[in-house]
């Protein structure tokens, strides 16, 4: 059972300030639910398979096919700086 404190220690975390109608609101919307979830397990499903998904998933990725790679010397066209084929970029690791 949710009571007053669940709900003022949740908001506190959530950095909420909550009208005093608003916690009881939700402590019984919160009791509500915590209820329906007592009754969905009076249900058998010892013979259900668990599951991830309610619906069957595939694969929507392509099939991984080697494939020509950008040209080099066009790539580095777009960068500001290169050095030896490669981009170059500002030193970002203090020492």
């Amino acid at each position: 059972m949710i009571t007053r404190e669940d709900v003022e220690h949740v908001a506190e975390l959530a950095r909420l300030e909550l009208t005093a109608a608003e916690k009881e609101q939700f402590i019984a919307q919160l009791n509500n639910i915590l209820a329906y979830f007592e009754k969905l397990n009076e249900l058998d499903t010892s013979d259900v398979e668990p599951t991830s998904q309610v619906i069957p998933m595939s694969n929507v990725f392509r099939d991984d096919a080697v494939q020509p790679s950008l040209d080099r010397t066009k790539v580095l066209q777009n960068a500001p700086e290169e050095s030896h084929f490669f981009f170059k970029v500002p030193r970002i690791i203090e020492e």
